[in-house]
């Protein structure tokens, strides 16, 4: 049976991405564990794709043990799970940012550690990562946000190297500016012009092809944000300031005033 058939767990399902995903692999008949904060956005999916909820908050440590504990049999990990984090560090109180560390990059982790032992035994399964192009480069009013999708693209990388012998993959999706749902969506930001976005389903679709293709890494934005994103890696302090005469300045502080509220 393939992956994206088995026994799917996808955090952070109540969010639009998250609804992409699910019904993506509802299509190829998983069935599916879906967790997020909120219930009654969470069991009406659950109802649709046929798949069970399980409400919890992966800000909360002990949350993650249960969810750990009430999932069962796992083949397929997809950690779609974050909060927004945007915003001036000078902003935040050490609470907030303990929680985006918790929920965007610790519970990840947890859970990776807490299923993979079970899916080496199998010599099957997969680990998704959810990351972002701002785990690729800096952007103003992102540092927090930024530290941890660095973060867990790193931690997936060296872990597919941990697990390349045991028959258990692990991917990173890393999205660009997605349109139509998601947190850049919800925030009604206009980007640049020659910005271009993508759509949660060609999310959906890149995890899909993650688990059916073993890929490392695949990103989902237009060639010119895959471009810039790679230029920002060679030259960092260039790129911040090319990115500054298109407007990241604007942009970053309307998408930062919209989520200020999900901190």
């Amino acid at each position: 049976m393939s992956l994206v058939s088995g026994n799917v767990l996808l955090t952070g399902a109540t969010g639009g991405i998250g609804h992409a995903i699910a019904r993506a692999f509802s299509d190829h008949g998983a069935d599916l564990v879906l967790t997020g904060r909120r219930a009654d956005v969470l069991e009406p999916l659950a109802a649709e794709v046929g798949g069970r909820a399980l409400a919890c908050d992966l800000g909360a440590p002990q949350d993650v043990e249960r969810l750990i504990a009430e999932a069962g049999p796992i083949d397929v990990l997809v950690a779609n799970a974050a909060l927004p984090a945007s915003g001036p560090l000078l902003e935040y109180t050490a609470e907030q940012i303990d929680r985006a560390l918790q929920v965007n990059l610790h519970a990840p982790i947890m859970l990776a550690r807490a299923l993979a032992p079970a899916m080496v035994e199998r010599g099957r399964g997969h680990l998704v990562f959810i990351s972002s192009m701002a785990g690729k480069a800096a952007a103003p009013g992102s540092s927090v946000y930024s530290a941890t999708k660095f973060g867990i693209r790193g931690f997936a990388l060296c872990l597919r190297e941990d697990l390349r012998s045991s028959g258990v993959g692990v991917s990173i999706v890393v999205p660009g500016f997605i349109r139509d749902a998601g947190m850049f969506a919800d925030t009604g930001a206009t980007l640049p012009p020659g910005i271009g976005t993508r759509t949660p389903q060609q999310v959906a679709s890149a995890v899909l092809r993650a688990i059916e293709r073993n890929r490392a890494e695949i990103d989902v934005a237009p060639a010119s944000l895959r471009v810039g994103t790679m230029f920002a890696g060679l030259a960092p302090q260039t790129s911040a300031s090319v990115s500054r005469l298109i407007g990241s300045d604007r942009v970053s502080a309307s998408i930062s005033e919209a989520q200020r509220d999900k901190r």
